[in-house]
């Protein structure tokens, strides 16, 4: 059923004024009457889009992964390559060259897995999620922040979810797809 159209149940933004902006946030505020019909003002924050990869071996048994420290929630975690898109870029083209410069591999293809809005209530942020296949090891690593990369497991995942060391909204989205994608061989 396509509801896109669908007016019913629509909140209504009356206008939006930003209260800070710069290259990493915008935070605003909006002015919107709910279906209910109340009318007040909501936070905003704007961040960048960003792309997420998992790239995969070639007997898709393995992944690359980093464990690396978070500072802002002060986690450590399990994370696929990724990063912000530059001007004019494709999510496609940031995963690819996010793998790359944090892992030294060229991604030979790419498959799009899904695009979602990590915390849709609030922030707008667009995230990219793709699984990369025919990896090859070209250079060394360019980002040095990024943790150190391994070939993690397939068969871990469930296991690292489970043990809470996956926080990364956009790691989950890839693991959760190879999960549902790659099921049996993951499981066994």
């Amino acid at each position: 059923m396509d509801r896109t159209d669908d007016r019913e149940g629509r909140w209504i933004v009356h206008d939006e004024r930003t209260i800070y902006d710069s290259k990493w946030v915008t935070l605003g505020k909006a002015d919107i009457t709910t279906p209910s019909g109340n009318r007040f003002e909501h936070h905003t924050v704007t961040l960048p889009a960003a792309a997420v990869i998992a790239v995969l071996d070639s007997a898709e048994e393995h992944l690359l992964m980093s464990f690396r420290h978070r500072f802002v929630p002060d986690v450590w975690g399990w994370e696929l390559p990724g990063g912000l898109l530059d001007p004019e870029e494709s999510p496609e083209r940031t995963a690819v060259r996010e793998a790359l410069e944090e892992t030294g591999h060229q991604v030979a293809s790419v498959e799009r897995v899904a695009t979602f809005e990590p915390m849709i209530g609030t922030v707008r942020s667009p995230h990219h999620v793709f699984v990369g296949r025919g990896a090859e090891l070209v250079a060394d690593p360019t980002e040095f922040d990024e943790g150190v990369y391994e070939w993690v497991p397939l068969a871990r995942v469930r296991e690292l979810i489970a043990a809470g060391q996956v926080q990364s909204s956009g790691t989950f989205i890839a693991l959760l797809h190879l999960l549902a994608t790659h099921g049996r061989a993951v499981s066994e």
